[in-house]
């Protein structure tokens, strides 16, 4: 039997993980013969450096028979059921149909390397390995040792006590820093999913936090206190890189457009359109990801301005946008945009020249809250304009409002 061994990703749901999965496809398996690339697969994923107690995804694919097959391995109390899945999209693995198991690595297992075997008709179709590390002791995690926290800024927290003996099903932690305990929660779909004894949360630093070193205090069931680690936090000061940042805009582009072509100057919108606001910043201040907000009277409502996520790594500034409605019946002329930023630090505005309304706000405003009256024809515009004009050769919009016909 041929087996060949590659590296894949296993998409779970909600999260990627790459390198930490294998794959081994038997190529005489019961679809076909030695070479026949229809053999079957087994897609493993959190299968290298298990710890005692840690799930195993198992995924079995290209298995004709699918009732009664199998899964044993010497890291297993017991031989494992696969089952079988019909739904990929809500399975999480990708595309296609076939057999399942989430097994936990056995609290006994010592450290090594162990084979996988999957059965099915009687015999062996498959085979993988796994690898086993040693037990650890339980670990309390508050963001990063010996980080300085910004007021405002989020951290995560973790407890992870996948040890042998370790028990309760909820914890807590608590600070002078914090106005109320926050649970830590194990979440089985997210990117802990191996590890059931994994309890985390994302903790915001309040924004008027004061200066100091703060204790963190994890508590267990009925309060007992587990452990304790402390949090500094420090406002930037004159001479940071964040005090003041490196702030360019705020800039304008359409609603279809690209951040790569916004203008700071000159940028038109008609009333009841809708423009995303631009914001740059060499140096953010930490913890303001999911404060930036655009404000205007042009606008109908603040808007939030969220990192543009797809700049992380190209070595370009960290960047900021959002879309913004413009309020219907607005006054044609130039409005102020602005954005503040640094805990009120900094603090720029911008221009933005609003035109008359676009005749899809016209006739939207046109028509009201109570609708059109029953003998309104409305064409929009767009791509259905353009199919109505070419089928009839000429458009008629036509709204009638309070008893009274105007066409346009």
């Amino acid at each position: 039997m041929n087996w060949t061994r590659t590296a894949v990703a296993v998409v779970g749901t909600g999260t990627l993980w790459l390198g930490g999965a294998a794959a081994a496809v038997a190529q005489d398996g019961p679809r076909g013969t030695r070479g026949d690339p229809g053999g079957v697969q087994v897609l493993l994923n959190g299968a290298f450096d298990n710890r005692p107690g840690e799930l195993i995804d198992i995924d079995v694919r290209g298995l004709r028979a699918a009732s009664g097959a199998t899964v044993t391995s010497p890291v297993f109390d017991r031989r494992v059921r696969l089952d079988p899945y019909d739904d990929p999209g809500a399975a999480g693995r990708g595309g296609g149909s076939g057999l399942h198991a989430r097994p936990a690595v056995s609290a006994r297992a010592r450290p090594g390397t162990y084979p996988l075997r999957v059965h099915a008709g009687g015999r062996v179709v498959a085979e993988e390995q796994v690898e086993i590390r040693a037990a650890r002791r339980p670990e309390f995690r508050v963001g990063v040792k010996d980080d300085v926290l910004r007021p405002g800024e989020q951290l995560g927290v973790s407890y992870d006590d996948l040890y042998p003996g370790e028990t309760g099903d909820s914890f807590a932690i608590a600070s002078p820093l914090l106005p109320a305990a926050i649970p830590l929660v194990h979440d089985p779909r997210g990117t802990h999913w191996n590890n059931p004894r994994m309890f985390t949360a994302l903790v915001s630093v309040p924004p008027d936090a004061k200066d100091g070193t703060y204790k963190v205090t994890l508590t267990a069931p009925g309060g007992r206190r587990v452990d304790a680690k402390p949090l500094v936090v420090r406002a930037a000061r004159p001479g940071d890189g964040d005090y003041v940042g490196r702030a360019r805009g705020p800039a304008f582009f359409s609603f279809e457009g690209r951040p790569e072509t916004a203008r700071a100057y000159g940028h038109r919108v008609p009333a009841g359109g809708t423009v995303n606001v631009l914001w740059r910043d060499a140096a953010p201040d930490p913890g303001e990801d999911d404060r930036l907000t655009a404000t205007s009277p042009a606008f109908e409502r603040p808007v939030p301005l969220r990192r543009d996520e797809s700049k992380a790594s190209d070595g370009d500034d960290p960047r900021y946008y959002g879309p913004a409605r413009v309020r219907v019946g607005l006054e044609p002329g130039r409005y102020p945009v602005t954005v503040i930023s640094h805990h009120g630090r900094v603090k720029r505005t911008g221009n933005l020249q609003i035109t008359g309304a676009a005749v899809g706000a016209l006739a939207a405003k046109a028509v009201g809250d109570d609708g059109p009256g029953p003998a309104v024809i409305v064409a929009g515009t767009g791509a259905g304009l353009a199919v109505l004009a070419a089928g009839t050769g000429a458009v008629v919009l036509l709204v009638r409002r309070r008893g009274r016909a105007t066409a346009h």
